[in-house]
């Protein structure tokens, strides 16, 4: 039997959905005008007023937002309430090095945990449930959502974060875990290092894993699901809008309903910015219209997705989104951590090497590699082994300070890496996704 955790809304009437919309805008678009004043102005430079909105109908009238003014707006510019009723933020990396950095008060806190308690019921999530969080803690958003949301659904809670792989598997198999959250990839790992332990699925508690923050293929959904003995359910989100629970699969498996009482989506075309019709691909857009101190309005994500509206086995009203089929930009998601050639560009240059790189990511042993090739200038160029190996740990560190994750770095000889007349190949993406 399909469970909800907020069953009035998960499955209310497109009408009453609608209605929720219309309201919440229209109050959303007075609050940003009155309290940001750096998107009043986008709004003015377009003849607009919130008298303009009425409805969702008029949604398209208002200007989008992108990491662009999320950048040209750091830290404070973004805000929708005073400082004194914030009680957190939660970042990411930007495109230059420059964070993105959100805020919440303890009402949007409450919100975004409920939207994650949502994805733990949809995957069959009670209060008899031990769930382990082993997504990340700290500025990510993966482990502070899904663990708000595992205490609103009751869970037995364990915050494990990421990493140390024994001490998650001690603790899965001595308190008898049954539901996994973390990136699909360190799932696959743990999948991988239980079976090396000699552990067939019938030995491992776990029933059901709530996996996000990476592209990961049907494929990948079977082996895990094989290898763990569960059912493996995507979700998504981003910092920008609050973090994971935007969005969540059911037991359908065939999309993630958007949580639509929060969140009006768009698909438009990444070119003109024209609204698509649904069923057509296209660049997701977002409009948060319940989220206060962070409250952006027509955020441009770069995904590139499908929405459908046909009924859903599950009961559930709420639109769905596939699965994202790539970006409209040159993010790459490693380890769950966003990487843009751009800030790889920027430690480069800041170390004196010229523009002449190739990025190689691949996935090994379920796990993402990041591997830089940097190319030397003939004046730095040496063959003293000792004198490259440094050079390449010195460009190691800047890599990690800035991506807060370890690439490998190669140098290599000048004018070995193939020149394009075009675009510049900067990334391989050896990955099968």
């Amino acid at each position: 039997m399909e469970r909800y955790y907020q069953p009035e809304i998960e499955t209310a009437s497109r009408e009453q959905i609608k209605q929720w919309q219309g309201e919440r805008l229209v109050k959303q678009v007075r609050h940003v005008w009155d309290n940001v004043p750096y998107y009043r102005q986008k709004m003015q430079e377009k003849g607009l007023t919130p008298d303009d909105i009425k409805g969702t109908e008029d949604l398209h009238k208002l200007p989008f937002l992108s990491k662009y003014d999320l950048r040209e707006a750091y830290p404070y510019g973004l805000m929708g309430e005073p400082l004194k009723n914030c009680v957190r933020i939660q970042s990411t990396s930007g495109t230059t090095g420059k964070r993105v950095v959100a805020f919440y008060t303890q009402h949007d806190i409450d919100i975004w945990e409920d939207c994650c308690a949502r994805a733990i019921t949809a995957a069959g999530g009670t209060d008899e449930d031990v769930c382990q969080v082993s997504y990340g803690y700290g500025l990510f958003t993966g482990g502070p959502g899904l663990n708000g949301g595992s205490h609103k659904v009751g869970c037995l809670t364990i915050p494990t974060s990421s990493g140390n792989t024994e001490r998650q598997i001690m603790f899965i198999r001595d308190l008898s875990a049954t539901i996994l959250c973390c990136t699909p990839s360190y799932a696959a790992y743990l999948g991988e290092t239980m079976k090396e332990m000699g552990l067939t699925p019938d030995q491992i508690p776990l029933k059901a894993g709530i996996f996000g923050a990476e592209a990961w293929s049907e494929e990948m959904r079977q082996d895990i699901q094989k290898t763990l003995g569960i059912k493996a359910y995507d979700i998504y989100g981003l910092t920008e809008l609050s973090g994971p629970g935007v969005a969540f699969e059911c037991s359908a498996q065939t999309g993630m309903h958007i949580n639509e009482d929060h969140f009006i989506p768009e698909i438009i075309d990444p070119q003109t910015g024209e609204v698509l019709p649904d069923g057509e691909q296209g660049e997701l857009v977002f409009t948060a219209i319940t989220k206060t101190a962070f409250p952006l309005l027509r955020y441009r994500t770069r995904d590139i997705c499908v929405l459908s509206r046909e009924k859903c086995p599950c009961g559930r009203t709420h639109v769905k989104m596939s699965k994202p089929r790539g970006r409209s930009d040159d993010m790459l998601i490693i380890r769950g951590v966003n990487v843009f050639p751009s800030q790889i560009e920027t430690v480069l240059l800041n170390q004196g090497y010229p523009a002449n790189y190739q990025i190689i990511v691949d996935r090994v042993n379920h796990t993402d590699t990041l591997d830089v090739q940097v190319e030397m200038t003939p004046e730095m160029f040496t063959d003293s082994v000792g004198e490259i190996e440094k050079r390449q740990k010195e460009l190691v560190n800047g890599l990690r300070a800035m991506l807060g994750l370890t690439a490998k770095v190669t140098l290599v000889a000048p004018k070995s890496i193939v020149r394009s007349e075009g675009k510049a190949v900067r990334v391989i993406d050896k990955r099968k996704i």
